[in-house]
């Protein structure tokens, strides 16, 4: 059962009809040293996304082999990137971020973690150019698709997305879905507000203001990606959308127990957050295997 504050939220997210218009991000490109400081510490493993990121990680790992290229878009400073990479060592990996600040964070943190399968390169994920046709095994995205400016950019990005996935090739794209309310959206941006900076609160609450609705998600995935990938929500609100791809790995033993000691290294608050998010995903279609 999800906790007590998100199913009130739910409640007043099904018994409203109006919506929000969608806000643009302030600044596309996250580049200033203190917005992306303050992304990058409550960013990290520990930090406040941590259940996020292990719930959409474990996904990832689902639909990569070992001996793919795997192109992460929007990679950021590579906190997601690392942890997928450092699970799958015989998995080869391209982020892509427009971000120089970003990139110079990935770097660093790719080092730290003694990383030898990832690459990093700087590129507008909507014209990747320097990738040709049919050249990547897999291509994921996580919370990061809402930095683009409007629907006509994420429709070239998943356009370029079907043009450079191999047939057959795994996908996962997750990101945010726009909330009717505003109160619903300022409850989720300041659930932790006593434990993270508030640079990072204020960028939360701009990011669930500039997603884009599960109709657009649609629409673009209906136009490119149909034949590659099914589309969840999360169950009855579209807190966070998810494109999603067949599984293309066996079962591996090896996997879960990394997977499980991530988890159970988590403190309780963020236990719970990890099962309210497999809960609500779970409801909606969209299983996790390798999470128990």
């Amino acid at each position: 059962m999800p906790s007590l504050p998100v199913l009130q939220v739910l409640l007043r997210e099904l018994t409203t009809r109006a919506r929000i218009s969608r806000i643009p991000e302030p600044k596309l490109v996250m580049d200033g040293p203190d917005q992306v400081a303050a992304f990058v510490h409550a960013g990290r493993e520990a930090g406040v996304m941590a259940p996020v990121y292990l719930f959409h990680g474990a996904q990832i790992c689902e639909v990569i082999r070992p001996g793919d290229q795997v192109v992460d878009l929007a990679c950021g400073p590579a906190t997601q990137l690392a942890m997928v990479a450092r699970l799958n060592p015989e998995t080869r990996f391209l982020g892509i971020d427009l971000s120089e600040e970003m990139l110079e964070r990935a770097h660093a943190y790719i080092e730290e973690q003694g990383l030898d399968n990832v690459e990093l390169r700087k590129s507008d994920i909507s014209r990747l150019e320097s990738l040709e046709d049919a050249s990547a095994d897999a291509v994921v995205s996580t919370m990061a698709l809402h930095h683009l400016p409007d629907f006509e950019t994420l429709d070239r990005t998943f356009a370029e997305i079907a043009r450079i996935l191999k047939p057959g090739g795994g996908l996962y794209l997750v990101d945010f879905g726009r909330l009717k309310r505003e109160d619903s959206i300022r409850y989720f941006a300041y659930q932790y507000a006593d434990r993270q900076p508030d640079e990072f609160t204020l960028d939360y609450l701009h990011s669930l203001k500039a997603a884009f609705s599960l109709e657009d998600f649609k629409r673009a995935r209906s136009a490119h990606l149909e034949a590659h990938a099914a589309i969840y929500s999360t169950f009855l609100m579209p807190y966070m959308v998810a494109i999603k791809s067949a599984a293309r790995r066996a079962a591996d033993s090896e996997l879960k127990r990394n997977l499980a000691a991530i988890r159970s290294q988590m403190p309780p608050y963020h236990q719970r957050d990890l099962k309210d998010l497999t809960t609500f995903f779970r409801l909606g279609g969209l299983k996790s295997t390798l999470l128990r």
